[in-house]
């Protein structure tokens, strides 16, 4: 017989593009526009948009802060100009003064001693109010420079707040990178959720989160299907094994695959299953993302051994047993596992073509039924 392992999944892009809703902060955004699932795209269509009515506001009120900012320079720089030029009249003025004193001094050899002092007095004076108004000119341009330095600054952080608030809008329309079909993903964002709940895709008029995935624009080239497969088949499976894939969707064509990578097993106690990424090694171009797609993996070929159905077996305080078909009804046989799958259990114990029970005949005692509803079968050799 053959060991495999069947299980269903969806068929993906390799590599694909991620559209994710922008980093824009402010909650969640609403959508106002968005491609078909499956649709056909080329490289900067647009594939989803989102309301931008709160960031066009802001770049708004920031383009009209830069305005603003703008005409304060305009402001500081003419205050500045003519606080300069009030200055430098006075450097002039001062210095026409001083030269007039020293005119005057030098008059002082023919004029008595006391006109002599006063005219060498009034040159000091004249002097020193030369410079202080060269002093008070340096300071006015100091304070001139630093108050249009503070305005020019002004500017630019509008600017900055200005470019940001473009860029935001900008980045609220998500563009494909790459040729391809959209896919549409699902939306999380739903005021309940319950388990095996079916989360619908994402349409117009829905709100997406923050970083929160949109679609995807698959690679064309390279596609892979992602598969839920139970956990007890995890022994079976490692990278590299080659798989048949069928996608529902083409009916009668066969996809050659390998087995890209086995992840982690995750769920309840119950029903743990671990996904497991298939890599298609054929492409056709009918194929689509989102179709579901039938896989199946050859473990290992075992000659000369007997099988029965997984549900037939039983396992108990460390014993495995079957119940076989006696002239008192099923009864429960301990029988020695060889090698089990999920659908398939390779066992010894009992000899080709007795009967087994399907499910455990105490269940149906206690139901009131006089053989078990689960059907039997015949344990097979191959």
């Amino acid at each position: 017989m053959t060991i495999v392992v069947a299980a269903r999944g969806e068929l993906q892009g390799g590599n694909s593009e991620v559209l994710t809703a922008p980093m824009a902060g402010g909650g969640d955004m609403a959508i106002t526009y968005l491609r078909e699932p499956g649709e056909r795209v080329k490289k900067d269509d647009v594939v989803a948009q989102f309301d931008t009515t709160q960031q066009e506001f802001n770049l708004r009120e920031a383009e009209a802060d830069l305005a603003e900012a703008e005409q304060q320079v305009r402001k500081a720089e003419a205050d500045a100009e003519a606080s300069l030029e009030e200055a430098r009249y006075q450097v002039l003025s001062t210095t026409s003064e001083v030269k007039q004193a020293e005119l005057e001094v030098r008059k002082n050899e023919v004029l008595a001693a006391i006109l002599a002092r006063q005219n060498e007095i009034a040159l000091d004076a004249a002097i020193n109010r030369r410079k202080q108004a060269e002093h008070d000119f340096d300071n006015k341009k100091a304070t001139a420079s630093a108050g249009i330095a503070i305005q020019k600054a002004a500017v630019d952080k509008a600017k900055v707040i200005a470019e940001n608030a473009q860029h935001t809008i900008e980045s609220m329309v998500l563009k494909a990178k790459t040729p391809g079909y959209v896919n549409v993903q699902t939306n999380s964002n739903q005021n309940q959720l319950y388990w095996g709940q079916q989360l619908p895709q994402f349409q117009i008029g829905d709100a997406a989160r923050a970083g929160q995935a949109v679609a995807q624009i698959p690679d064309m080239s390279n596609w892979e299907v992602n598969a839920r497969i139970p956990e007890a088949d995890r022994g079976h499976l490692e990278p590299g094994q080659k798989v048949s894939i069928r996608a529902a969707a083409i009916p009668g064509r066969d996809f050659k695959g390998h087995i890209k990578s086995v992840g982690a097993s995750t769920g309840s106690a119950w029903e743990r299953t671990f996904e497991c990424r298939i890599a298609l090694d054929e492409i056709a171009p009918e194929l689509r993302p989102g179709m579901t797609s039938n896989i199946l993996i050859t473990v290992e070929s075992l000659d000369d051994v007997l099988w029965v159905p997984s549900q037939a077996l039983f396992e108990s305080d460390g014993r495995s047993f079957v119940y076989a078909h006696t002239a008192d009804g099923f009864t429960a046989r301990d029988v020695k596992l060889i090698r089990r799958s999920e659908s398939q259990a390779v066992i010894s114990g009992i000899d080709e073509g007795g009967m087994v029970a399907l499910s455990s005949p105490d269940q149906q005692n206690r139901s009131g039924s006089t053989g078990p509803s689960g059907g039997v079968m015949k344990a097979l050799s191959k």
